[in-house]
């Protein structure tokens, strides 16, 4: 079992930044640096869509359309946690934010379809105001 609990949602006015921060505990004998990460939105009345990923070496991630260029997702295999730093947001990227974890992820993959994602944290809401 994987527990993940998300941080550092808030609010923030358009053009700031926020770190979010995912912190993984696990009762069995796999390690954090096992698990492909990744980062999921939700804003009211809308589908839950991919923000980004990484592979569980840190070495390679890959970002959706909204956040091409203004996210960077990154991860520390010692701390147990997973990163999302959010530059420029806008009023659109205010939503709740999940971190999820693929317990089955390869070394280099990058996991998108959150079908894929075994266990999820409850979310860290994000607010932009225009």
């Amino acid at each position: 079992q994987v527990q993940l609990v998300e941080s550092g949602g808030g609010l923030v006015q358009a053009g700031g930044s926020l770190r979010l921060s995912c912190a993984a505990s696990e009762s069995s004998v796999r390690t954090f640096s096992s698990y492909g990460m990744g980062w999921f939105r939700q804003a009211p009345g809308r589908e839950r869509e991919f923000v980004a990923a990484i592979s569980r070496n840190g070495r390679n991630a890959y970002y959706g359309d909204s956040a091409q260029g203004r996210f960077t997702i990154s991860r520390d295999n010692v701390k147990n946690t997973v990163y999302l730093q959010m530059n420029n947001l806008k009023p659109e990227d205010t939503a709740n934010y999940y971190c999820a974890a693929d317990v089955s992820a390869y070394s280099h993959s990058i996991t998108i379809r959150e079908q894929e994602y075994d266990y999820w944290g409850r979310g860290t809401q994000v607010t932009v105001s225009s």
